[in-house]
């Protein structure tokens, strides 16, 4: 008798995730191992709750449809699982779920934490013999999962990122005036998407004029005299801070304290702010700040062809490897050649990703630690190519209905 499968999401959104859920739903449907495909409402919480959409009909249109919808259409969830030594319950609660209803694979989308997850889940059950495949499928607009080239999302938010601080350029430029434009970016420990706003350069503007990762330590006297410099030569200066820039000490720019989420990670805001009041209080130039904030995880009708491609795929091939017997491994992409762009999909086990972060190169940062160099811009270029034609009705791009998130 074939088995069934369950499919969940994890984390953050973003306009890629979906694309994976539709590979694996593509993936199951076309598969001679499985039989159903289930859904579990906002990610390993809805396996305690038994909350599932039946997947298993999906059609070539829908699936069309979910892959160039943002977000995540089966919901999310920041549930860290226990350690199994900590509570061996919630472990035979999900496996008891899983054997009624008749499981062979678990699929999980997701970052750092959702990896985490997929291996304590693939621990446990090799501990107790069970054939069930545990498979991880990454994503995170952040860039810093290790063992793999890039992560699905990251390009579609790059691509937003880049093509908004080129308008907040053209928007800038209009200005007979000095001033100084502070654009913060999400990235608590890795600068990937900040440095991806280098992208937005074109023949006559060189905006952002100056970039700050949280790989280099941020000095407040030195930011200031960076601004100085330029100055005389450029009347509009476009600055982009990742909001976790922080200080030799190791102590976040955006505040003395920062609270943290159920992961133990500071939820940051206000960087850009806080750089605000410094050059106004120390240079006295018209200044700005702006906060992207979930927009640049969010915007569907700003995403990466080439992202949503690699993201199906990915889905995709988490099937094909739990069908011939893998387990406790997370998908990955391999860059096989950059001009022209190639790359190759395999996996590792999950093992090696959980828990672990990539950050920028050094090497990838200039020596002054307020720029990226050109092995950075060529890294990201490829991953932003490509548009994706949108369904609209009224003038409004038309996603899928999510009334079932809908409370």
């Amino acid at each position: 008798m074939k088995k069934n499968c369950i499919v969940a999401q994890s984390g953050g959104p973003t306009v890629a995730i979906n694309a994976s859920l539709g590979g694996v739903i593509d993936g199951v449907i076309k598969s001679s191992k499985y039989d159903k495909i289930y859904g579990a409402i906002h990610g390993i919480q809805g396996v305690f709750k038994q909350e599932f959409l039946d997947l298993t009909e999906s059609s070539d249109e829908f699936i069309d449809k979910l892959t160039k919808t943002p977000a995540m259409y089966l919901g999310s969830c920041r549930y860290k699982l226990p350690d199994i030594e900590e509570n061996i319950q919630a472990y035979k609660d999900i496996f008891s779920v899983f054997e009624s209803m008749n499981i062979g694979a678990f699929f999980y989308i997701g970052g750092n934490d959702s990896m985490d997850t997929v291996a304590k889940l693939a621990k446990y059950a090799e501990s107790i013999g069970s054939d069930i495949k545990i498979a991880g499928v990454p994503k995170t607009i952040d860039n810093d999962l290790i063992e793999t080239d890039h992560t699905p999302g990251f390009g579609s938010a790059a691509k937003y990122i880049a093509a908004s601080v080129r308008e907040m350029a053209y928007d800038t430029y209009i200005y007979d005036v000095n001033s100084v434009l502070i654009i913060e970016i999400m990235g608590r420990d890795a600068g990937w998407l900040t440095a991806a706003s280098a992208l937005a350069r074109n023949e006559f503007s060189n905006a952002p004029h100056l970039i700050y990762l949280p790989e280099v330590a941020f000095d407040k006297e030195t930011f200031i005299s960076d601004i100085e410099k330029l100055m005389p030569t450029t009347k509009n200066i476009i600055i982009a801070v990742s909001e976790g820039i922080r200080d030799k000490d190791g102590n976040y720019i955006s505040a003395t304290t920062a609270a943290a989420d159920k992961f133990g990670h500071a939820q940051l805001s206000g960087t850009g702010k806080c750089l605000e009041l410094l050059v106004k209080e120390r240079l006295g130039v018209k200044v700005r700040s702006v906060e992207i904030n979930v927009l640049q995880r969010c915007a569907g009708h700003m995403a990466s062809a080439t992202d949503l491609k690699e993201s199906f795929e990915l889905g995709s091939m988490a099937v094909s490897l739990t069908e011939s017997g893998n387990t406790g491994f997370m998908t990955t992409l391999t860059r096989t050649n950059s001009t022209p762009y190639e790359y190759s999909i395999a996996s590792v086990p999950v093992s090696k990703v959980a828990n672990q972060a990539k950050e920028v190169p050094t090497n990838w940062i200039n020596a002054s630690g307020n720029d990226v160099t050109k092995d950075m811009i060529d890294y990201i270029a490829p991953l932003i190519e490509g548009e994706v034609a949108g369904d609209y009705i009224n003038g409004m791009v038309n996603y899928l209905d999510i009334s079932h998130l809908v409370k």
